[in-house]
């Protein structure tokens, strides 16, 4: 069925206030561990209900945020889910502290177990109305953002279009779009600083209130994180800055030079190859053809799973006014659908689009039957995003039939272009454990803040003369850290993964690709470090982890210098 045609109804709050507490009587009173698993069951029942018509109001609300019942439905589910989520952490509660639960263990998962534990310091009913409010202000500064409009050379556009510019072979062209897109965001900086001043308060009160000394803490438990906690990233964090800036920061200086730019400005630093970074030719069109070839080329699965994807019209790419500005990969679990928006723009990152989103849909698609799916998912986002980026670079052998005869190009633009995200994604999770461990910095401290962490781990880049920007202001376009607090660094851990898989495909692509599926169809069964130790590959959150990997990298991207 097309994802267009999937039936949407609304599962109200009262819907769930029934069955959540019937579940969960049922669970405490229960004299068996039979009569556990049968009130599991109907819990799954009710989730896949909830968590389909939830995320298919979302989906229908992005692509159109002006949608009018989609917002209105889009917005219910904002005021009651915090409620709902309060039932499920009560069901996980019940489990927790059942007399059954070393037989439920042994019948279910030691890993499950482990991330309800998890989950139950995340949340609490005193809560409740806090995460409400905290809704309300993501989904304004979603809007604020998707309805903005920059006006470039005698065209208005959304900033997912005016971007598509900063990939310019023109130097001028770029630094004019950044200085748009500068003047641009401070048309609207009083409300993006009250917005996020007030989703900083919301969230460190609520951090207090359950008795956590600041919102660090209970930003790691939201995030579900079961194998490495706020040192761990630490140290993750002193490995990139010791062994990976240094690199980036001389990689790209040379790269300049060899463009022919003596100061590295920001607007520089979306190019890397001389003469403009490879685009797709011919197209949307084209873009999906290619992406056909590929995955049936990958093998017969991967081949079932691109042809349900565009038979269903899994995809919305299409770049416009009021659509939401960023690019997911969600599922629609009832319909084992997944879906992918994206906002193309003619430049590389469209092909991206079709690799790493591809890489969620297609885990997506893998995990769909375990007896996890919906409890664990895929596991926790490090490894969501590890099943993306390391797609981004087993689609490599595959490059000529999106790029023709810049397909090496293309790739030492991907793989140089990655390896410098890694900084830039590590400076996005500082500056928000700065913020949470100081939330009453002001929107001046702040900015003061970005910009000392981008002189520290990207001391090559300059943004002198940019307005706006130049205060520090970077962040405030970076949706993850108004939406969703302390995600990015599962970017950055999945991208070093996902290089280690890149430098075994290398060696022995079949065998590299083999232990990728393998990872990718485990889900949440689990966790990434064990996951990444089962694929061979080194824990990054070990002191002095990256530097081997930055050395085989370095050698990998001046073998391929194009």
């Amino acid at each position: 069925m097309k994802v267009s045609e999937l039936p949407y109804k609304r599962v109200t709050l009262e819907d769930a206030a029934s069955t959540m507490q019937d579940i969960i009587s049922r669970i405490k009173n229960a004299e068996s561990v039979d009569e556990i698993l049968s009130a599991r069951e109907d819990y799954l029942k009710f989730n896949t209900e909830y968590s389909t018509a939830n995320e298919l109001s979302y989906m229908r609300y992005s692509i159109n945020t002006a949608d009018e019942f989609y917002v209105a439905e889009k917005d219910y589910y904002d005021e009651i889910g915090p409620q709902v989520k309060s039932y499920f952490v009560e069901y996980s509660s019940a489990l927790l502290d059942s007399p059954f639960r070393k037989e439920l263990e042994e019948k279910l998962s030691p890993v499950l177990f482990k991330s309800m534990e998890v989950r139950r310091k995340s949340m609490s009913k005193e809560i409740v109305e806090d995460m409400i409010e905290e809704n309300k202000l993501v989904s304004e500064y979603s809007k604020l953002m998707a309805g903005m409009e920059f006006e470039f050379r005698g065209e208005k556009m959304p900033r997912a279009m005016l971007t598509g510019f900063f990939k310019s072979d023109d130097r001028e062209t770029r630094r004019e779009a950044y200085e748009v897109l500068g003047r641009g965001l401070e048309q609207h900086k009083a409300e993006l600083d009250r917005i996020y001043d007030e989703l900083v308060h919301i969230r460190d009160r609520m951090a207090k209130k359950m008795g956590y000394k600041n919102f660090v803490e209970l930003g790691y438990y939201r995030m579900g994180r079961l194998c490495y906690d706020e040192s761990s990233v630490a140290t993750f964090r002193e490995n990139i800055l010791r062994d990976i800036t240094p690199v980036v920061a001389r990689l790209r200086t040379e790269n300049a030079k060899r463009m022919g730019i003596d100061q590295f400005m920001l607007y520089d630093n979306d190019v890397i190859t001389p003469g403009g970074d490879p685009v797709p030719g011919g197209g949307k069109e084209n873009i999906f053809a290619a992406a056909r070839v590929m995955y049936h080329s990958l093998g017969e699965e991967t081949g079932k799973f691109i042809d349900m994807m565009l038979e269903n019209d899994a995809f919305d790419v299409d770049s416009r006014k009021n659509k939401w500005g960023g690019g997911y990969c969600t599922e629609f679990p009832k319909y084992r659908q997944p879906f992918i928006l994206a906002n193309f723009n003619g430049t590389a990152g469209d092909v991206d689009v079709i690799t790493h989103e591809g890489g969620h849909a297609l885990n997506s698609y893998l995990i769909a039957d375990n007896r996890f799916a919906l409890e664990l998912n895929c596991g926790g986002m490090e490894t969501a995003e590890t099943h993306s980026m390391s797609m981004e670079f087993f689609a490599w052998p595959y490059m000529e039939h999106f790029f023709g005869e810049n397909a090496e190009k293309y790739k030492y633009m991907h793989a140089l272009d990655s390896l410098s995200f890694l900084p830039y994604g590590t400076i996005v999770d500082a500056f928000q454990h700065i913020v949470y461990e100081n939330p009453d910095m002001t929107p001046d401290e702040r900015n003061e803040a970005w910009l000392e962490l981008e002189h520290k781990f990207r001391p090559h880049i300059s943004m002198e003369g940019m307005p706006y920007l130049k205060k520090g202001t970077r962040w405030q376009y970076q949706m993850h850290i108004y939406e969703s607090p302390f995600y990015y660094i599962d970017y950055v851990l999945a991208q070093t993964a996902a290089f280690n898989f890149l430098l075994a495909s290398r060696e022995n692509y079949d065998d590299a690709f083999a232990r990728y599926i393998r990872l990718s169809r485990q889900g949440g069964e689990k966790v990434w470090t064990d996951l990444l130790e089962e694929a061979g590959f080194t824990s990054p959150f070990e002191p002095g982890a990256l530097k081997t990997l930055a050395e085989k990298v370095e050698a990998l991207l001046n073998e391929i210098k194009r």
